[in-house]
């Protein structure tokens, strides 16, 4: 097991549940084995799925995830769900609500989620950065540079938005109340998509522990496995798991939760980027939402989120995985937040579970269905 390093007393500050978490424990399990892909048809049914992210914007790789889900008409959005993390939650909101504007989607509903980790803080990463390195890209907690809006001492603000304020409100109910909703009235049908830090989730099966078992699947991003050296030689936050980091302990609880299966996406997910070429082919259509992405997509940037949630709604793009056990390192040392794979014969079993760790794609069918979906 790997225990975590806080002390029980400590209470996540987030949706103002904390006296609903009072017990909160981090027992998990899991297992481990590899296995050849299993290949899946492109399927035409209807896919329902509850995507939780934080939506950094405008543009990028969060708010453009929301393409697939808008324009595939496989796809039934039950719900979004907000997570602080790339930025914080009131900001991120904004940006997702005028993005669903733009899209002509304004009736789906945004539910804001946690806005800080379970038991990370601010203060806490520094100590650990002072220890073990430095984490260039801290998310809300970013230290402000020109060009970009972070504001790491103030959570509620919303700086100026470029491509307009929303007009449209969030849904009054919370994110983890929305999920819970959703998987438990139709059990075995929902996919749970998540793209950012694991808190909605983490504290949705805190509060019913039957979600993991009612769903249909869990789909996570990031998951990354050996990256140390691309750390050194390339961009060291391309080649960070933010998402386990920022708070690791949800991503235990996630990961060790009984799921009926879990897709963790890992390295596959910076097997495209938003190159030039790509942007300018989306933006020549002339839509409002083509328009929006040739404006603010950020150009260079590996197309994660995008992929994740391709991935969750067409299975046949997998074309290899790794089946292994996953946990999230939680000790206090320098890989704190860091995922842990085993083999089914060699893991501590002691909650750690079966994954399903994809290992590449279709990389031209992804990038030609995304440039059409986000054409049209």
């Amino acid at each position: 097991m790997l225990p975590c390093r806080f002390p029980p007393c400590l209470r996540p500050a987030a949706l103002g549940l904390a006296a609903l978490l009072a017990s909160l424990s981090l027992a998990g399990g899991a297992s481990a084995q590899t296995a050849p892909l299993s290949k899946e048809p492109s399927s035409k049914e209807k896919v329902a799925i509850f995507f939780d992210n934080d939506f950094l914007g405008p543009g990028q790789s969060n708010i453009q995830s929301l393409i697939p889900l808008l324009r595939d008409d496989r796809v039934e959005l039950l719900g979004i769900g907000v997570v602080t993390g790339d930025a914080w939650l009131k900001e991120e909101a904004a940006h997702a609500l005028r993005f669903l504007e733009i899209a002509k989607r304004p009736g789906v509903p945004v539910h804001l989620g946690a806005e800080t980790p379970l038991l990370r803080t601010q203060a806490e990463m520094a100590n650990w950065e002072a220890r073990y390195g430095k984490v260039p890209f801290k998310g809300a907690w970013s230290t402000p540079r020109p060009g970009r809006t972070y504001h790491p001492q103030d959570p509620d603000l919303i700086p100026p938005m470029p491509e307009g304020a929303p007009s449209i409100k969030a849904s009054d109910e919370d994110a983890v109340h929305a999920l819970i909703r959703a998987v438990r009235a139709r059990p075995g049908q929902v996919t749970v998509v998540s793209a950012g830090p694991l808190t909605n989730i983490a504290l949705a099966l805190r509060l019913a522990p039957d979600l993991a078992a009612l769903a249909k699947e869990i789909v996570i991003e990031p998951g990354k496995l050996d990256t140390a050296v691309a750390r050194v030689t390339g961009n060291t936050d391309y080649a960070t798991d933010f998402n386990f980091i920022f708070d690791p302990e949800a991503a235990h609880i996630v990961l060790t939760a009984p799921w009926k299966k879990i897709t963790v996406m890992g390295n596959v997910t910076a097997a495209a980027k938003a190159t030039q070429e790509v942007v300018d082919r989306i933006g020549a259509s002339g839509t409002p939402v083509a328009t929006y992405v040739k404006t603010y997509a950020r150009i260079g940037q590996p197309l994660w989120d995008e992929i994740t949630v391709a991935i969750a709604i067409d299975r046949s793009l997998v074309t290899e995985e790794l089946v292994a056990r996953m946990d999230v390192d939680t000790f206090a040392g320098p890989s704190y937040g860091q995922p842990v794979v085993w083999k089914a014969d060699m893991a501590p079993n002691s909650g750690e579970r079966e994954v399903h760790i994809v290992r590449a794609i279709d990389v031209g069918r992804f990038v030609e269905t995304f440039v059409a979906q986000a054409s049209r």
